[in-house]
């Protein structure tokens, strides 16, 4: 039986400055600027906030030493947004990197891959990193609820009448 290396995912973020890096995000807002043509399309496409990708792009362009967008005016022909030269050169670096390292990550790991399938043939749904607690410390999870039939408890002004 053959092994082919698993495809192997990873999220790289690379930090320039103590204040600006370079990740997914502002890869994929320079992405669909290039396709659409607009910051603001852009942004719809990513579900972001007009204001959140402005400032993504601000952010490198203050960062960079270059810019790596430029903007129209609106008028007859409407404004937009254009990738510049090095723009599109930090999109190809970025990317290139990102596959190097998949490919590195792929190769390093291929044992725990292979472990993996020996335990779990059945492939397993990514799963995303939780960010922050969905509870408030000291008070019991909806799980937790669930698992003990209890209610959760009544905050501000419910919790005072009662």
């Amino acid at each position: 039986m053959s092994h082919t290396a698993a495809p192997v995912g990873v999220r790289l973020r690379v930090d320039i400055a103590p204040e600006c890096s370079i990740g997914p995000g502002k890869i994929a807002l320079l992405e669909q600027i290039e396709r659409s043509g607009s910051l603001s399309k852009a942004a719809r496409m990513l579900k972001m906030s007009y204001r959140r990708a402005w400032l993504l792009l601000e952010d490198l362009n203050r960062n960079l030493g270059q810019p790596v967008t430029t903007a129209s005016v609106g008028g007859a022909g409407g404004g937009g947004a254009r990738i510049t030269p090095f723009g599109r050169q930090v999109v190809a670096a970025f990317r290139e990197v990102e596959r190097v390292a998949a490919t590195a990550a792929g190769q390093q790991l291929q044992w725990l891959l292979q472990n993996r399938e020996a335990v779990h043939p059945v492939p397993v749904a990514p799963r995303r990193a939780v960010t922050r607690s969905l509870a408030r410390a000291g008070e019991p999870t909806p799980a937790a609820n669930e698992a003990d039939g209890s209610r959760p408890q009544k905050r501000g002004r419910a919790a005072k009448r009662s």
